[in-house]
Formats: C-alpha cells, structure tokens, sequence
C-alpha cells in the first residue's frame, strides 16, 4: 500500500492490445430502439420511436400488435398514454406494464391532456380510437410519438396514412390491400401477400425501406397479452 493512496491498481502493460488482437474485437452495436419481432433474416427488427422530432406511426392492424409495442416502450423506460374508447381491454396491461409503477396511463378518447414529452422522458402516446378516430388534441412536439391504431382501412385513412412517418399493415382484406399498395407504392409481390399474413406478421413500411416483421410474445408477455393474434 501506499500510503494515502490505497492500494495499486493494475499494470498498464496488461491492458495494451496488440494490432492483430484488436482486429479480432468485436462489438455486436445495433439499432438503437425497441425491438418489435424478427425480420426474414431473423435478426432482430427494432423500430427507433422516439426522435428529437414528432413522429406519427400507423399501424393497420390489431391491438395484440399495438398492446406489444407498448408493453416494450415501457420497457425501455419511456412512458406510454394510450387513448381508447375500449379501456377494459388496455387496463392490465397498463397495470402490468411498470411493475406497480405508473408507466402507462389509460385516457378516454377525447381526454387526454399534454404529456411532457422530453429527451429524458420520451413519450409513445397510442390511439385505438377505432376506424375513424378523431384529431388528436395533443399537439406535435419533440420526442413524442403517436402510434394510431386502425382496425382496417375505412373512409379518411389515406389520410392518416399519407401523413404517417411510418406506417404498419397486418392481414388486410384484398381490396384494403390495393389501396395501401398505391399510397405506400408497394411493389406487387408485397401487395399481394398482405390478405394472407399470419397472426403477428406486420409489413412495416416508410418512403424508404420495408420489411415482413414477425412478432411474438416472451413468456411473461404472453401471459398479460396471449399470443399473437390479427382479429380483436
């Protein structure tokens, strides 16, 4: 020991790496995000939500998927407010979500106030407001995230989907399909496998890039939420 200054740490020499046994290091750094299924590759599929600007997600789909989501953003250690007329089937998993802590929140359409988004507090504000939900009374700002749920596409989603960062599509009826193609100029192959997704499956699109995800519950998700279905 020496004195007042405890005892010696390590050597240097034993932390210096030589040329060829840095090369061999590596770091598996991915996506920064919340991680939602696998792609076809069967990597991990990670939606980055929460940005330094609003960002407006759409899904076409079923509230298995969007309960999903949220359950992972609470994870994560953002907040989530979810606005819906159906709040019995959002409550347990708004009391299972933060382990007795108050992470998600559960409003009436129409009720919910400003929620304080903010880059330490990120906030994923979901919509099941049904197929023609009403304008959101909260306004755009930094590091929210609106996530509107649509049951299928009726009258006024192009709309909603043309003003979508991005936008989600699970199984669709055909001519539901034929209208997502155009708005989301979706190659051929993809607009017609949109009828025949399998429970869970989402083709997540935006102005840049697409991709099949395949969502599936952990243990403990599959028992607030079931598996993965597309009809509520």
């Amino acid at each position: 020991m020496r004195a007042g200054f405890g005892l010696r740490g390590p050597r240097r020499e034993q932390h210096v790496l030589t040329g060829d046994q840095l090369a061999a290091m590596a770091l598996p750094v991915g996506d920064d995000g919340v991680v939602i299924g696998t792609d076809g590759q069967g990597a991990s599929a990670v939606l980055g939500l929460f940005r330094p600007t609003a960002y407006d997600v759409v899904l076409v789909g079923g509230v298995w998927t969007a309960q999903l989501i949220a359950l992972r953003a609470a994870a994560t250690g953002a907040r989530v407010a979810v606005e819906t007329g159906r709040g019995q089937a959002w409550a347990p998993v708004a009391q299972a979500a933060g382990g007795g802590q108050p992470c998600m929140t559960v409003h009436p359409v129409g009720r919910i106030g400003p929620q304080g988004a903010s880059v330490a507090a990120p906030v994923l504000v979901v919509r099941d407001c049904g197929a023609r939900p009403t304008r959101s009374r909260l306004s755009a700002v930094p590091w929210q995230t609106t996530l509107t749920l649509l049951p299928f596409l009726g009258p006024g989603a192009e709309r909603l989907l043309e003003a979508a960062d991005l936008v989600g599509l699970q199984r669709v009826a055909p001519q539901e399909a034929e209208i997502a193609a155009e708005l989301l100029e979706l190659p051929a192959e993809q607009a017609n496998a949109l009828p025949h997704l399998g429970d869970g499956v989402t083709l997540w699109a935006n102005r840049r890039a697409r991709s099949f995800v395949q969502g599936g519950p952990t243990s403990a998700e599959a028992q607030v939420l079931g598996q993965a279905r597309r009809v509520d």
